[in-house]
């Protein structure tokens, strides 16, 4: 197979300087998931329900491919920078494995996160896969290097790398295929164009979008029909609130990244730390309880590179927050 790249350009200044803040957003967003991964002890949710995930709620994704609403993202399974190898490759793949017997049954990756590396990861893990498993996948970014991300969506890529996670992950049809940056270099209709085809062909069961508005999903939807958007929204970060009600209303999957985000909320007497104490929860497993509630298209996937988080954040599944507290947190 002829392999594409991106040709070399000239860059303009005010590119240059959007293409840094971009990336220097997406190497805090890795350091403060690390952060907000929690503490290592064993909760008390853990051990009452040998599959928490399940209790999680279920979602239609395109209106019949069901997944319980707790998933696992599993860019942090690679090295640093979203780079490399694990350090632990024996742990990443014990955390696949995990997961799977916790419930979940909607794993997240791209092609980009490794590069490579995680698909990988999760075909050594998991194949010949269980029955329900819905693995997603996703291109339009490539990496120059560790925390560097630049939108390539020019169509001949896109089917391209649509082609080879196909092969990494094993698979005759890849279940959730979504576009992860809308590339501004490319006309967006080409590149919806060529998921749609993918489509067509077989390649791809549904599609999905990444950081995009509302505007974007209604133009790529007079195109081919969009499943899921993945956008940054937690409990400190809720600018997509607009497309989160939007895609409610449309019965699109809503798959929060960053979704452990807490921000000033998890400080000593803040409402978080309050309303946890008293459901006998951490911070974390309040703020993915409280994605889980706020609509019933919500899709969260926490990820993690250690087991003992895994079980933590899955075991959020088995919280219920009453309307005081998905208030209080609101208002926060």
């Amino acid at each position: 197979m002829l392999l594409l790249v991106a040709p070399e350009r000239t860059k303009i200044p005010h590119e240059e300087h959007e293409l840094e803040e971009r990336n220097a957003h997406m190497s805090r967003t890795i350091d403060v998931i690390k952060h907000h991964m929690g503490p290592s002890g064993p909760t008390r949710a853990v051990t009452i329900d040998k599959r928490p995930a399940t209790k999680s709620g279920t979602f239609g994704i395109g209106g019949e491919l069901s997944v319980h609403r707790l998933g696992y993202g599993a860019m942090q399974l690679t090295g640093p920078g979203v780079w490399g190898e694990p350090a632990d490759r024996a742990q990443a793949i014990a955390v696949l494995r995990r997961a799977v017997e916790l419930g979940i049954n909607l794993i997240d990756t791209a092609d980009s996160y490794g590069p490579h590396v995680s698909e990988e990861l999760i075909r050594e893990a998991l194949h010949p896969y269980p029955k329900g498993l819905v693995i997603a996948t996703k291109a339009g970014l490539v990496r120059p290097g560790p925390s560097r991300w630049i939108p390539l969506g020019a169509p001949e890529y896109l089917r391209q790398q649509c082609e080879m996670s196909l092969r990494r992950l094993g698979v005759e049809r890849i279940d959730l295929f979504q576009l992860h940056r809308i590339d501004p270099k490319v006309p967006a209709e080409d590149q919806f164009g060529v998921l749609r085809d993918l489509q067509k062909e077989g390649k791809v069961r549904h599609i999905g979008l990444s950081e995009v508005t509302v505007a974007e999903i209604e133009a790529a939807r007079r195109i081919v029909v969009i499943a899921t958007v993945q956008n940054q929204y937690n409990l400190a970060y809720r600018n997509s609130e607009d497309v989160l009600d939007y895609c409610t209303r449309k019965n699109i999957g809503f798959i929060p990244w960053f979704p452990l985000a807490t921000g000033d909320l998890a400080k000593p007497h803040g409402a978080l730390t309050r309303i946890a104490r008293q459901l006998g929860a951490q911070p974390a497993q309040v703020a993915l309880a409280w994605l889980l509630k706020k609509s019933a298209v919500m899709l969260p996937i926490p990820g993690t590179s250690k087991v003992k988080h895994l079980e933590e954040n899955t075991a959020a599944a088995l919280l219920d927050l009453d309307d005081s507290m998905m208030e209080e947190l609101a208002n926060a």
